[in-house]
């Protein structure tokens, strides 16, 4: 492996010494990410080699719980096996710098039992819980904090959001933070600062009170019975979500010689190595937006295949941290590549703004191209076992644009000089 690392690092042109800070970035995580992702190798982690009877029953027990636990507050651990291996560290790890513990991937004794009562509190809270969940912009983590500040004293309506009393601090620390009265001048200048204080929306805890509408309803929505066209959406973009998520994280198990949190801080500084083809995709026509990314493509100095295995595994990072600029980077190259199923996940966030300005029009020549794709053979990427998942989107994304949807409709807009061929395979 280190072998191969030098030999990406050598293939890297000396002239590229001077580029831009987005090649950079991405000759770095060539580096270091996809010298694992994308060669094959058939020895397997060490992690692996542990059996479940090397552990015993009540300790395995208790593990279990821990995973549990871990899984259901948005810390993915993995199977509840009662092994607690690399995913369930990492896990644990997370869960501890969300709470403000010293994150070293072993629980105290306190720290797991804060976690498991924690959960069983949530589970049996019923209503109360979902209200909580539903009030709080972290989704099920909200609840962590929410136990912990009220276990500290702290009334539980405060607990619900625990971002209220630091909102109105930056408008009271201005020079003349003394002088009361002379604050309501600077006011109007000011206003931007209130998008910046709430924060961006948090796709994690949408998708939470979106998962606990479908069971409420019992399953997801079908193309047949469907009467809210953004809710159908909603649920097919969590589901996505979770599909990338999971093809991520099986993609870096491949990775040997770095930890989770390793490839989470490389894959942390694609989104500004992107960040202009992201700002375009709320601005321009899917076509310009494709085409500046091709020129990021053309420049970055690395191989098609490299750059799709980490587009893929930051992908998965990106929606797992609740990074839109990640996911949304990662996404668009994955497209432009010529991945176009993946283009559904554009048409989402353009349709619910989330990572981007909500414009469901723009949305909805992305759901067209990926739709298209995957009629004209293209193998889906999320949910594929669906066969109605696609007419579905596309359905919920004419009425949302106040078009009525039908297989008539959507082939009318092409343009008659472009011939149609069927292709044999």
């Amino acid at each position: 492996m280190s072998i191969l690392a030098a030999s990406l690092a050598v293939s890297v042109p000396a002239g590229r010494a001077a580029a831009d800070a987005g090649d950079a970035l991405a000759g770095g995580i060539i580096g270091g990410i996809i010298g694992g992702a994308i060669v094959k190798e058939s020895n397997k982690p060490k992690r692996q080699t542990y059996t479940t009877r090397h552990v015993p029953s009540a300790t395995r027990a208790q593990n279990a719980e821990v995973q549990t636990s871990l899984n259901y507050f948005g810390f993915a651990a993995g199977s509840p096996d009662g092994v607690l291996g690399r995913n369930s560290r990492t896990a644990i790890s997370q869960y501890q710098v969300f709470m403000g513990y010293p994150p070293s991937g072993y629980l105290t004794d306190y720290e797991r039992s804060f976690l498991v009562s924690s959960y069983h509190r949530a589970i049996t809270g019923g209503a109360a819980t979902t209200q909580l969940v539903a009030q709080n912009q972290m989704g099920t983590r909200g609840l962590l904090k929410a136990y912990q500040q009220e276990a500290a004293g702290i009334p539980p309506t405060m607990a619900t959001t625990p971002m209220a009393p630091q909102t109105p601090l930056p408008q009271q620390q201005g020079t003349m933070a003394f002088a009361p009265v002379e604050e309501a001048a600077p006011q109007t200048p000011a206003l931007p600062n209130f998008v910046a204080q709430s924060g961006r929306p948090s796709l994690a805890s949408h998708c939470n009170k979106v998962s606990l509408l479908t069971n409420s309803n019992g399953g997801f929505t079908t193309q047949a019975a469907m009467t809210d066209a953004n809710f159908a959406l909603n649920e097919q973009f969590c589901l996505a979500r979770t599909y990338a998520i999971a093809r991520g994280e099986e993609l870096a198990q491949q990775v040997q010689g770095f930890s989770s949190d390793q490839i989470a801080q490389q894959c942390a500084g694609f989104g500004p190595a992107m960040k202009e083809h992201v700002a375009a995709l709320s601005l321009k026509p899917q076509a310009e937006v494709l085409q500046g990314v091709g020129g990021f493509i053309l420049n970055s100095g690395m191989s098609l295949e490299q750059l799709a295995g980490t587009a893929r595994i930051c992908l998965s990072v990106g929606y797992r941290t609740d990074d839109m600029d990640v996911a949304l980077g990662s996404a668009l190259l994955l497209t432009a590549l010529g991945e176009q199923p993946y283009g559904e996940l554009m048409g989402h966030h353009l349709a619910q703004g989330f990572g981007a300005t909500r414009r469901p029009d723009l949305a909805l020549t992305w759901y067209q191209s990926a739709s298209d794709a995957i009629d004209n053979g293209a193998t889906p990427v999320f949910a594929p076992g669906q066969p109605e998942r696609n007419s579905l989107i596309m359905n919920a994304a004419y009425q949302i644009n106040g078009r009525a949807a039908g297989p008539a409709q959507s082939a009318a807009p092409q343009p008659a000089s472009l011939p149609s061929f069927s292709i044999a395979n």
